[in-house]
């Protein structure tokens, strides 16, 4: 059994290991993959492990050889589902690794935000406390947690470890979700909107949910309002979120997604003082990794036995 890893840099930059794979079969490993040199790659192997290669119609026809796409993401819109049905191609994904390292990822940028560490870590090692006549200072109000809103917009997996995380801070959790949950405040979307103190958006992106936080629904929101975004960039209206940043609507805000990737130099988010954004590795945690590769491989040993899981184009 052949099988070919198209880009597994990014799962793997070298701190893991692939072995567990040569078990299956005769493993090749690619760390990336040019978009000119995928079918050669490929050839006749019968299984590709990919993460952003995408599979079109056109592309699967050319691989006659080609059974098991394994996607290693819980997204896989990169892949022609119909397509890979049609002719026989079976599609996995690996869902639920990482809502742990999301949910933490998200309350780093709340505590950068209500704390300030990197801010007064870099003036300490600037020389500015020891050379301050005061024996503390700060720059920026650290803002307590205790007792404040957040609004958490979806509650799966990632959104309620939030909400446990935000429950131990002592903070008051307000969800809004298609399901009503009884461990939490349920709201609508638009009471989420003007009562909570945090905004966390932990959604899927569909059609009305793009541009989830637009100039229209950031006026109805508190002033001094913090806004996290570790789910999808397009939930997102840059511009707007920026522009209510500068003019103090909006405290701050913190995300690790941006409509585009990788942003162009003059991406308005990246270049806001009042926007902390982090390169989408709200997923990367080395264990939510580790948990990746295992999926797939468990995916693909399944497969081989008979008895697919995660199959995404059944």
């Amino acid at each position: 059994m052949k099988i070919v890893i198209l880009d597994g840099y990014t799962e793997n930059p070298g701190d893991l290991s692939w072995d567990m794979f040569k078990k299956l079969g005769d493993v090749t490993i690619y760390d990336r993959t040019p978009e000119e040199e995928v079918l050669e790659r490929i050839g006749d192997a019968e299984i590709v492990i990919t993460n952003k290669v995408p599979f079109d119609r056109e592309r699967m026809e050319q691989l006659p050889n080609l059974k098991h796409i394994a996607v290693t993401a819980a997204g896989y819109n990169i892949i022609d589902l119909g397509a890979a049905k049609e002719l026989g191609i079976t599609v996995t994904n690996t869902p639920n690794y990482g809502s742990s390292g999301v949910a933490q990822m998200t309350f780093a940028h709340i505590l950068e935000i209500t704390n300030n560490v990197a801010l007064h870590s870099d003036s300490v090692k600037r020389g500015e406390w020891a050379n301050n006549i005061e024996w503390c200072y700060w720059y920026k109000p650290i803002i307590g947690l205790n007792g404040k809103r957040i609004g958490i917009i979806g509650y799966g997996n990632i959104g309620k470890e939030v909400g446990n995380i935000a429950k131990a801070f002592g903070m008051e959790v307000a969800v809004y979700d298609r399901n009503t949950h009884s461990d939490v405040i349920n709201l609508s979307l638009d009471e989420i909107f003007k009562t909570s103190d945090i905004i966390t958006l932990h959604c899927p992106l569909l059609p009305e949910t793009k541009n989830l936080i637009c100039r229209e629904n950031i006026e109805k929101m508190k002033d001094g309002v913090i806004i996290i975004n570790t789910s999808r960039g397009l939930l997102v209206n840059g511009e707007d979120l920026t522009e209510a940043v500068k003019r103090g609507k909006v405290y701050a805000a913190g995300v690790d997604v941006l409509s585009v990737e990788p942003p162009a130099l003059n991406d308005p988010m990246t270049n806001c003082e009042g926007i902390n954004v982090t390169p989408h590795i709200a997923w990367a945690a080395i264990e939510s990794r580790q948990n990746i590769m295992d999926i797939c491989f468990d995916n693909l040993k399944s497969y081989l036995e008979g008895n697919p899981k995660n199959v995404v184009n059944k």
